[in-house]
């Protein structure tokens, strides 16, 4: 049965308030797709609650973008097929489309609601592990990197190489492991296949995988992107979020004229 349109802004609505609450429903983010966004689209309409949808050639290869409710420019970009996250097997078959590579792609809706473009190193995605996730619905947040993280991976950029390797020190108390790529490598490589090839135990248990993307401008001139990536670590509750440990909602480093936009078009 569908939900009606009111019906699924209020369960968005619910799901902001229970946070990550055990008690929150961890499937709205997909009722409001597969009810509200995908049927939409199909059928000529607006695509609401989402602001854009992608459907490609078929459903199981297109992705959907919808405002997050966290923060004025924040969004999250979602396969628009069942997809519960980086467990899935489905994630790392050759034909599933880089929905990393999708995401920042299609940052200019965050440009829009800022009403200029954001800068390429204010910019960061990220996925959430199994294990710290509070829905079961693939999300990559879409939002600006901590003015901490940047100025971390800004010191550490000699030691940013093509190949994954530990980030010395690693950050908020936890290991990452990080490369640095151009945006060619970011489109044809995908992120989580990569990542649970290289980083140890990944394979074993790909639930455990958090991974982010940052867009960072060296001082050789070159406007790259330092992948992240890191394994829940069930003796540290607070480990396994990119999002955490990464991005900052409030977008500070814009300074103090963020614009305050819409929770959902």
């Amino acid at each position: 049965m569908r939900l009606k349109p009111l019906l699924r802004v209020a369960l968005f609505m619910g799901l902001a308030a229970a946070g990550a609450s055990a008690r929150a429903d961890r499937n709205v983010l997909w009722h409001l797709i597969d009810t509200g966004c995908v049927p939409h689209a199909q059928a000529g309409e607006p695509p609401r609650p989402c602001e854009r949808v992608q459907l490609q050639s078929d459903r199981d290869h297109g992705w959907v973008l919808l405002k997050d409710l966290k923060g004025p420019l924040q969004y999250l970009l979602m396969p628009s097929n069942r997809l519960p996250g980086v467990e899935s097997p489905l994630l790392y078959r050759p034909d599933t489309p880089n929905y990393i590579a999708q995401a920042w792609h299609n940052r200019d809706l965050l440009d829009r609601r800022n009403g200029r473009p954001l800068p390429h190193d204010v910019v960061s995605l990220t996925v959430n592990s199994q294990y710290r996730r509070s829905q079961d619905q693939l999300h990559v947040h879409i939002s600006c990197t901590t003015r901490e993280l940047r100025a971390r991976l800004l010191a550490a950029q000699d030691e940013l190489g093509p190949q994954w390797a530990p980030l010395r020190g690693g950050w908020w108390g936890h290991a990452w492991y990080v490369r640095r790529v151009d945006a060619a490598t970011l489109d044809r490589s995908p992120l989580f296949a990569d990542a649970a090839a290289h980083l140890p135990g990944a394979a074993a248990d790909p639930g455990r995988l958090t991974v982010g993307v940052v867009g960072l401008d060296f001082k050789d001139g070159r406007r790259d992107f330092v992948l992240m990536a890191a394994l829940f670590d069930p003796a540290d509750p607070g480990s396994g979020s990119s999002e955490d440990d990464m991005q900052d909602h409030d977008c500070r480093l814009l300074g103090p004229q963020v614009p305050q936009g819409r929770a959902v078009p």
